[in-house]
């Protein structure tokens, strides 16, 4: 395992992060910087992950991105096609595809607060699909991060299958093999899933590309765009039991998570009390054995620990 806080190892963390490591029966990659310093520590931090649904924040940046340059607007009204509609938050559980038109306001706010896949799928289409996001993330200077896939690909992919392309029957297909889309996956879909290096990042530049949005990075997105993300971050529903859960009661976490078998993730800003600053974090796990819970605590456990130390060290 490698692990650096500067220039130099910290002995007091090191067997504290390898023990929360060895109970996931996985790897886990961590980079956390205090924004205010710059003060790191990094476990891991340059090897791949598998992004899950972190990779919505990368595209949630470039649709806000195109939105400053004109080429979409937050009011503008785009219809959820068959081919964007896939398991995973209200528009896949409750609409029938083709026949609701949602803001792209809405749709940014359902895939980043509830992780919702059909938006993330409609989000990603409408911004020039995979390609021109990784374009994107090459020119801000992210070698690894990449987005391969719509939500769906990843899914079918990980299942070994196809799904219906026509919408009757795409609906029909989700209502009747409800495949798990994140919790519970199936022990050979986790597996594919895992094989495939495919829309990855490094826990370093998942935080670098945070710590550019606290920054409101202009070369990211405009502040206007940059507060609306964190706005709706902060809102985020799916990640109770991971960074936020062992934190003092009322501490400002904007993050995004992201699962899919022995894949449990999630990357996000923290504000320190007491004008302690803003620590920048994300934790990464892949090919875990142990159960979603039991990651979940352990990323609950890992944030508490660099909470107190940037705080109090």
């Amino acid at each position: 395992m490698e692990f650096t806080e500067g220039a130099a190892p910290h002995a007091r963390l090191i067997p504290v992060l390898s023990s929360f490591a060895e109970r996931t029966g996985g790897t886990v990659g961590v980079a956390a910087v205090h924004a205010e310093t710059g003060r790191r520590v990094l476990y891991n931090d340059a090897r791949p992950f598998q992004m899950a649904s972190t990779y919505k924040v990368p595209i949630a940046l470039f649709v806000m991105a195109l939105v400053d340059r004109g080429q979409l607007a937050l009011d503008e009204l785009v219809t959820v096609e068959p081919r964007d509609f896939v398991i995973g938050g209200t528009i896949g559980d409750r609409l029938r595809p083709g026949e609701t038109a949602l803001s792209v306001r809405l749709l940014i706010e359902r895939m980043l607060i509830e992780s919702d896949n059909s938006a993330t799928d409609v989000l990603l289409r409408i911004a020039g699909g995979p390609a021109a996001v990784t374009a994107h993330l090459r020119a801000l200077g992210l070698p690894t991060m990449r987005i391969d896939r719509p939500t769906g690909g990843i899914i079918a992919d990980a299942y070994g299958t196809t799904f219906p392309d026509g919408a009757e029957e795409r609906w029909e297909y989700f209502e009747r093999t409800r495949l798990p889309e994140g919790l519970g996956v199936p022990a050979a879909a986790a597996q594919r899933f895992d094989d495939e290096l495919l829309d990855i990042t490094t826990p370093a530049e998942m935080t670098a590309l945070l710590e550019r949005l606290h920054r409101r990075d202009p070369a990211l997105v405009s502040k206007e765009r940059a507060d609306q993300l964190v706005s709706i971050m902060q809102r985020c529903s799916t990640g109770g039991a991971r960074l936020r859960a062992l934190l003092p009661a009322g501490t400002v976490v904007a993050d995004k998570t992201g699962t899919f078998g022995g894949t449990v993730n999630d990357a996000g800003i923290i504000t320190l009390p007491q004008r302690g600053g803003h620590l920048v974090v994300s934790v990464f796990i892949r090919g875990a054995t142990a159960e979603t819970a039991a990651c979940e605590r352990v990323i609950a456990e890992i944030a508490r620990t660099l909470f107190d130390y940037f705080l109090f060290a």
